[in-house]
């Protein structure tokens, strides 16, 4: 069973080689992998590591917690699980759930049709009340 590390504040631009070339010397079986950018394809600050023996990733904990490199002390724990119902389903947890409704509101500078123009409300209002009092001839 692989074991997931996980690797916290690791310096900006650091170099993926150097670091993978510190793992290694702990074990050879240790294996990782920057956590990158979409968009820059730079570091985002983190990695994670994997290894097979516990007892390697037991000795890159205690060795690499608050192991100062470069400029910046890490962050090394064990990696918390991904929920395992969400993988099982293929990420499509919410796939069956119909979505919500509500009621969008937008909104826009251009002109309401639908709705009198709010310049002439005066008048409009004046233009009601004479056809309210309007007397209809027998």
């Amino acid at each position: 069973m692989s074991i997931r590390i996980y690797i916290g504040n690791l310096p900006q631009g650091f170099n993926p080689q150097e670091f993978d070339t510190l793992l290694k010397s702990f074990s050879e079986s240790i294996r990782f992998k920057a956590v990158l950018d979409k968009e820059t394809k730079e570091s985002r600050g983190f990695g994670f590591a994997t290894t097979n023996n516990e007892e390697n990733a037991n000795l890159l904990i205690h060795k690499l917690n608050g192991f100062e490199f470069n400029g910046s002390k890490l962050r090394v724990e064990l990696s918390e699980k991904k929920d395992s119902a969400n993988k099982k389903n293929g990420g499509n947890l919410n796939k069956n759930r119909k979505r919500k409704e509500f009621k969008k509101i937008v909104h826009s500078d251009a002109p309401n049709l639908e709705a009198p123009d709010p310049r002439w409300a005066g008048e409009l209002s004046k233009l009601k009340d004479l056809l309210a009092n309007q007397k209809t001839p027998a």
